[in-house]
């Protein structure tokens, strides 16, 4: 079990329960699942552009990434119904954990001028949405392999009713919202 995990089970539950009133432990939020998604324009033009991003993404996530695919076409952006145009993958249980840990210890800290993630990019359900310019904060990404820098959304699915809660509870996590 992830030292996240643990961190949840006890501290995050107390904690959560004592500033919110919460009368049943069920009824505190938790991490529902995180969602990694990668959109790459480029490979309307070059198929070989979208196998890197997707390589990239099974690096950093630990599991394999799905390709997202065109709803409509948009003549405008030479986009056909259909074609890939990204990837994305969905981290539950123990590598949401893992994944959350290393992006909040390891990765976040490697972005150049961080002063901490936007506060405000709650969606009003207590989710949260993130976006990373490169790929290349992680350190499972090699940087001499990097064919180009790409950047991803990563977005936090939490079970709080409010955004007050979710951003406690990501806090809770040592998310380092900006002040």
């Amino acid at each position: 079990m992830s030292r996240l995990k643990d961190l949840y089970t006890n501290e995050i539950v107390a904690a959560m329960t004592k500033k919110f009133g919460y009368k049943n432990t069920m009824e505190v939020p938790k991490l529902d699942k995180i969602v990694i998604n990668m959109g790459v324009g480029e490979a309307k033009e070059n198929a070989k552009v979208l196998e890197s991003a997707v390589k990239d993404m099974e690096t950093i996530s630990g599991q394999k990434a799905v390709l997202t695919r065109a709803k409509n076409s948009i003549a405008n952006f030479k986009i056909r119904e259909g074609m890939a145009i990204g990837c994305k993958t969905t981290l539950r249980g123990e590598k949401m954990y893992e994944f959350l840990d290393r992006l909040v210890n390891l990765a976040l800290p490697r972005v150049r001028d961080f002063r901490g993630v936007n506060p405000n990019a709650f969606d009003g359900r207590g989710n949260y949405a993130l976006g990373i310019k490169e790929q290349i904060i992680f350190p499972e990404i090699e940087y001499d392999k990097v064919d180009k820098v790409r950047g991803m959304d990563i977005i936090f699915v939490t079970t709080a009713k409010t955004d007050e809660e979710a951003r406690e509870l990501l806090t809770l996590f040592n998310m380092p919202f900006a002040k």
